[in-house]
């Protein structure tokens, strides 16, 4: 292997050690994230229309005829 090839290598090598995993500011703004978009996803699931519609879909199941 030439040196430029070496010292490549071996930059590489020193980089990916250095990055592992996250830090915390980015579990930080994950957790902000995941928490925006379950309250988004509450809203939308508690609204009259879906609700509405999952009243109806469990009502027509029931009274299905068999």
């Amino acid at each position: 292997m030439c040196r430029a090839g070496k010292a490549w290598f071996v930059r590489r090598a020193r980089s990916s050690v250095l990055d592992r995993g996250m830090t915390t500011s980015e579990y930080a703004v994950g957790t902000i994230a995941a928490c925006a978009f379950a309250a988004v996803l509450y809203k939308v699931v508690t609204s009259g229309a879906v609700l509405s519609a999952l009243q109806s879909l469990i009502k027509d199941a029931l009274d299905a005829k068999f």
